[in-house]
């Protein structure tokens, strides 16, 4: 049996809801650095207390009206988010109204970019440029930036927290609100999919700011139901924003 099969059991949340977080000022700072082919973004907080921009405060806002709009037994029994700032108070603004505590866990935070953080794809290769050349040839998934992560070693914490779901949370709806590269790590464990497989994802299909990747427990295990869904964002007032043509060098946010 494969690590995939054991994860999922037959116990175990009977939903697991995947949020991106809303639009941030570190979205917004990237796209901006890429425009003006910067080497640095133009932000000063630590990743862990970037803010929501103004429109991912409305996006949040809209997906809380939405959640509070969702039957009752749709509705989420346990919400965990990352700790970083943009991530939680995403999640805080969809549980208003809602009886819910809002649980953090450090094994849904961004992934850690280390010594490249903050920089663009023209910035690592201007002033890093042997990270650079090890960063093409190790290959998006498994390079580790110095005294970073790798999207291997985010995978790692992702399964730790599957199996605390499946044994505390058994038969619940479980919502995680958290990162862009964490939703795909998530999609690696539980689908049990392979290197190029993943990262072909990850360059096709954008995942949209305060958008919803869900997973519905079928045949004892579970299965990808939705992926990358910002629908409920329509019919504004929020602007729907992803990094659309970007994923393939731009920073995990």
């Amino acid at each position: 049996m494969g690590l995939t099969a054991v994860l999922h059991g037959r116990r175990g949340p009977v939903e697991l809801v995947l949020v991106r977080h809303g639009q941030s000022a570190g979205n917004i700072a990237d796209s901006q650095a890429r425009d003006a082919d910067a080497e640095r973004l133009e932000l000063t907080a630590r990743d862990a207390d970037v803010e929501l921009s103004a429109n991912g405060e409305e996006q949040a806002r809209t997906l809380g009206r939405w959640v509070a709009d969702l039957p009752a037994s749709e509705r989420p029994d346990l919400v965990v988010s990352s700790p970083y700032r943009r991530a939680a108070d995403t999640a805080r603004a969809a549980l208003e109204g809602l009886d819910l505590d809002l649980l953090l866990d450090e094994r849904l935070r961004e992934r850690d970019l280390g010594l490249l953080d903050g920089l663009t794809g023209k910035g690592i290769r201007a002033r890093h440029p042997g990270e650079a050349e090890r960063r093409s040839h190790v290959g998006k998934f498994y390079y580790q930036p110095p005294s970073g992560e790798s999207w291997a070693d985010v995978v790692l914490r992702i399964r730790s927290l599957l199996g605390d779901l499946r044994e505390a949370y058994d038969g619940k709806r479980v919502w995680l609100f958290t990162h862009q590269a964490v939703i795909m790590s998530f999609r690696y464990a539980l689908e049990g999919l392979d290197e190029a497989e993943l990262l072909e994802i990850d360059r096709t299909t954008p995942i949209p700011n305060a958008s919803i990747t869900r997973y519905c427990r079928r045949d004892g295990g579970l299965v990808l139901d939705t992926f990358a869904d910002d629908s409920h964002l329509e019919p504004g007032p929020a602007a729907r924003t992803a990094e659309e043509g970007r994923a393939e060098e731009a920073p995990d946010a």
